[in-house]
C-alpha cells in the first residue's frame, strides 16, 4: 500500500537540528491524530535514531546529512532516518529490509545497543537496512498504545 503522503527532510548531521526534527514529527503526528503519549514516544524514538546518526555515522572530516522520511498512511506513520544523504526510494528501501540474522550481534550495528532497544520499545515495528549507510525504519500505528513482548528488531546487512 502506497502512503497517502510522503514528506522528506534533510538536516546537517549536527545535534543542533534534533529539536527541529522533533517539532516536525510532533506536527505531522498531531495532524494524523496520534495521542499525546504516542507523539512523545515518536519524538523520543526519532531523537534516538537521529542522535545515533549524528554521533556514529560520520567522522570529523566529513560534513554529513541526516535524511528523514515520513510515510503517512491511514492507519500508521512510517518514519525513516538515514545517514549518508540521498533521497528515499520507498519501494527499494522496503524491499531491502529483511529479518535480523541471529549470527550478527545487534550491538555491532553502528547505532549501538541501548538506543536501538529504546526505539524498539517505543515503536510498534523497527527495521534496519545497513547495506549503504544505515536506514532505520520505524512504524507507529494509530491507536496502538503498547508493544507486545514478541516484537522483534529486523535488520539486513
Amino acid at each position: 500500500m502506497e502512503p497517502f503522503d510522503f514528506i522528506e527532510m534533510k538536516f546537517p548531521a549536527k545535534a543542533d537540528y534534533v529539536s527541529v526534527a522533533r517539532l516536525s514529527t510532533a506536527g505531522i503526528a498531531n495532524r494524523i491524530g496520534f495521542s499525546y503519549e504516542d507523539i512523545e514516544d515518536l519524538k523520543i524514538a526519532i531523537s534516538e535514531a537521529i542522535t545515533n546518526t549524528v554521533t556514529h555515522a560520520y567522522d570529523g572530516a566529513e560534513q554529513g546529512e541526516v535524511t528523514i522520511g515520513f510515510g503517512i498512511y491511514e492507519d500508521r506513520l512510517e518514519v525513516m532516518v538515514a545517514d549518508h544523504g540521498g533521497s528515499f526510494n520507498l519501494k527499494e528501501i522496503k524491499g531491502g529490509i529483511g529479518p535480523y540474522k541471529n549470527t550478527e550481534p545487534i550491538e555491532n550495528l553502528r547505532e549501538g545497543g541501548f538506543g536501538l532497544f529504546l526505539i524498539n520499545a517505543l515503536m510498534d515495528k523497527v527495521e534496519i537496512n545497513s547495506n549503504h549507510g544505515v536506514i532505520v525504519l520505524m512504524t507507529k500505528y494509530l491507536g496502538e498504545t503498547e508493544v507486545g513482548f514478541n516484537d522483534q528488531i529486523s535488520t539486513t546487512q
